[in-house]
């Protein structure tokens, strides 16, 4: 499992960064073990809430908001906003690099279908074509720019709203997304009773021994 620190400021749930293989490439630093999930993700219907977990056997990453199914073969890239502060953990797969978030949203949902307009509008100002779908949890969106394919897939949940993003090459655009909604079908949302404001992102916590290794590396 590669591990790395990027240093970077955090962001609300709506704000896009513009696509750009720089943000995937960072090199790796010495590899850790996680055991990968087990079962079948596929036959899942998640994403969960942490109230709703099944008895399914799989093994998860706990990062404090979500509870991560890691494929098998993926690598886990941790990226800092600031030395202790986790900004995100990105999956790798040889199709693309998928990251998920978990964000406060309001009880009465319908976060993913504003954020999601304000992304189109936002990667089309960036110069992407940008088109929509209807996907497995509603309203999908999918960016193309040069050789970069991103495909973004959003949640609305209980007082929780999980954003889902993968980015790799355009020759692999079909795989990844297969790959992004077997991921999200695993996921577990730990949304907590913390009045966290709408839109703030859920904080991500480090197992011990991941934090560790981090801080060894001086991230």
């Amino acid at each position: 499992m590669a591990l790395f620190g990027r240093r970077r400021r955090d962001r609300p749930a709506d704000e896009h960064v513009e696509p750009d293989f720089d943000d995937y490439d960072e090199a790796g630093a010495d590899d850790d073990e996680f055991e990968p999930s087990q079962g079948d993700l596929e036959s899942l219907s998640g994403p969960f809430d942490a109230e709703d977990v099944p008895d399914d056997g799989i093994a998860r990453l706990n990062l404090g908001s979500i509870l991560l199914p890691v494929p098998d073969g993926a690598q886990l890239q941790v990226e800092m906003a600031e030395p202790g502060v986790v900004k995100a953990v990105h999956v790798a797969t040889p199709s693309g690099q998928m990251t998920v978030h978990a964000y406060a949203a309001p009880r009465s949902g319908g976060l993913w279908e504003e954020v999601c307009g304000e992304l189109a509008e936002e990667l089309k100002a960036g110069g992407a074509a940008v088109r929509s779908a209807a996907g497995e949890w509603g309203q999908e969106l999918m960016a193309s720019q040069g050789d970069l394919a991103v495909r973004f897939i959003g949640v609305d949940g209980p007082r929780w709203m999980l954003r889902a993003v993968v980015a790799g090459p355009q020759d692999q655009a079909a795989q990844a997304a297969h790959g992004l909604r077997t991921l999200v079908r695993g996921t577990v949302v730990v949304r907590g009773t913390q009045p966290w404001p709408v839109r703030d992102p859920l904080p991500i916590e480090l197992p011990p021994e991941i934090a560790q290794h981090i801080a060894e590396q001086g991230g």
